[in-house]
């Protein structure tokens, strides 16, 4: 039962700091528009940058980040795995996930999750964080496209983790990325259709 209770726990802890939306938070604290109310609707950096605001979508990538890695260490540090034997970190990563994807507070529409993604990756195994930047920069500049960037990425961290022998995290990673995938679904067709807009282009 303790371990369900660890685990459940993390999980709860790791969906309510993923929920946090800074980007409407940090919008709203400058007296920018509603970021639901603008471009795409979505709550991340990307949107952030729409209201003309690059210092506030450098923080809201950030933060976005920072609250993945936060939910992962603080999880372990409350819920050790010695004492419950379930990778609770696992748990906290998941639901940090799914809180900037689905929080609560904004009815359950939220971002797309690529910074938090990362942000849980860096938290559980830095060196798939480090490959993930790293194939998001190639893509990137042989591309100019951020959304086929990221799609890129998430799709080769699991083979990432699985080289590096962490079967359970590349089994999560997949999950996570696949939902990542769904949230990019409007991108990916307007990237099959020729019609996603390049990084820097307006």
């Amino acid at each position: 039962m303790s371990r369900v209770i660890g685990s459940f726990s993390a999980f709860v802890f790791g969906y309510l700091c993923g929920s946090i939306p800074f980007g409407i938070i940090l919008t709203r604290l400058a007296g920018t528009k509603d970021l639901r109310a603008i471009g795409s609707g979505n709550i991340g950096a990307t949107n952030v940058l729409r209201t003309g605001r690059k210092d506030l979508a450098a923080l809201t990538l950030l933060l976005d980040a920072l609250k993945g890695t936060f939910a992962v260490l603080v999880a372990n540090g409350l819920w050790p795995v010695s004492q419950t034997e379930i990778p609770v970190a696992l748990c906290a990563a998941a639901g940090a996930f799914l809180g900037h994807l689905f929080p609560v507070w904004l009815r359950f529409k939220g971002g797309k999750g690529v910074a938090t993604f990362l942000g849980c990756l860096f938290g559980l195994q830095w060196q798939a964080g480090l490959a993930f930047v790293a194939i998001w920069l190639g893509v990137a500049a042989l591309t100019r496209y951020s959304s086929a960037a990221a799609l890129s990425a998430s799709a080769l961290v699991p083979v990432v983790l699985l080289g590096l022998g962490q079967g359970q995290k590349a089994l999560l990673f997949t999950g996570l990325a696949v939902l990542l995938w769904i949230m990019h679904r409007a991108n990916i067709m307007r990237l099959l259709g020729g019609t996603e807009h390049k990084i820097g282009q307006a």
